[in-house]
């Protein structure tokens, strides 16, 4: 068992693969890949018999170089680590930290390999994997990998490594996880731990139970509230990290429902008064316009031969 260091300071007990393991996945590989080369020189021999030396030379060359170095380390970077043989054993290829490998970690495997498995017939690897306490060839110490075991033997995975939790414990500390306080929670922490539960099918039980109650701890310590008794350190590991994700979830939605609101408002603008009924079935009527005034009509001429004025 090998303790890999990652980025975020997370140790990670992953299983890596020894001599038997990794021989007999590379002779399953150099055998496909041995067919492959001698079936396709046949095939061109037949489509075209009338090449000179020279021409056959250089063919075999190429299809050498295509099927023994070219097509391992096509494989192995687009499969993240994985071959034919070392898919069939449930082993991968992966970077000294833990990482997937990249095209030029693969490239320097694929071309030392080439040198200590195929022309050196293997001794320098067998020596190299016999010596590191990890199993390392040649090709591992010069591109910084090393081949884990991603199926444990007797291991039930993510599974095996989590047991079952009583469905009333998970309720009562239902109110708890709501009631955190997670900003004390710096985040290479939270990377840590999303981290170790994305990985924790492929490490040993033991040190999964000792990686989770350790980052349980810090946990713990920056919120102020310890692992509930009888509750699987991993388990309350992924039920806080749930919690988390849910407190992002709905600040994200409340964002988004204020900018619809104010892109609604700016939008349509304030709205206009309009006046409503008076009442239940009536219909609101203008009031008629005022009658024009008037003017008084002037005062009567006195009549004649009376002598009497009317009053002004």
């Amino acid at each position: 068992m090998s303790d890999l260091v990652t980025g975020e300071a997370v140790v990670l007990g992953l299983r890596t693969a020894k001599l038997p393991s990794r021989g007999l996945a590379i002779t399953l590989d150099l055998a496909v890949q041995v067919i492959g080369l001698v079936v396709t020189t046949l095939v061109l021999s037949l489509l075209a018999p009338d090449l000179d030396s020279a021409a056959v030379a250089a063919v075999t060359i190429g299809l050498t170089v295509l099927f023994l170095v070219a097509l391992p380390i096509m494989i192995e970077t687009l499969s993240r680590g994985r071959s034919l043989g070392k898919a069939a054993l449930g082993l991968r290829v992966v970077r000294s930290d833990g990482g997937p490998v990249r095209f030029r970690h693969s490239l320097v495997r694929g071309l030392v390999g080439f040198l200590e498995i195929i022309v050196l017939f293997g001794v320098p690897a067998v020596i190299c994997s016999v010596v590191s306490s990890d199993g390392k060839r040649l090709g591992d110490v010069f591109a910084g990998t090393l081949v884990v075991r991603e199926r444990v033997p007797g291991g039930g995975g993510a599974a095996a490594a989590l047991p079952p939790v009583n469905p009333q414990l998970l309720q009562a500390i239902g109110g708890e996880l709501v009631a955190l306080d997670l900003s004390a929670v710096p985040e290479p922490l939270w990377l840590a731990v999303r981290q170790f539960l994305g990985r924790i099918g492929e490490l040993d039980q033991a040190v999964a139970h000792r990686m989770s109650a350790r980052l349980a701890d810090d946990l713990a310590a920056r919120t102020g509230h310890p692992v509930p008794y009888g509750v699987h350190p991993a388990a309350y590991l992924g039920a806080v990290l749930t919690e988390r994700q849910r407190r992002e979830w709905t600040r994200a939605q409340g964002y988004a429902f204020q900018q619809q609101a104010q892109a609604h408002g700016q939008q349509y603008g304030p709205q206009q008064h309009t006046p409503q009924p008076t009442g239940r079935g009536q219909q609101h009527h203008p009031a008629p316009p005022a009658a024009p005034s008037t003017p008084p009509a002037p005062p009567s001429p006195p009549a004649a031969g009376t002598g009497f004025a009317p009053p002004a």
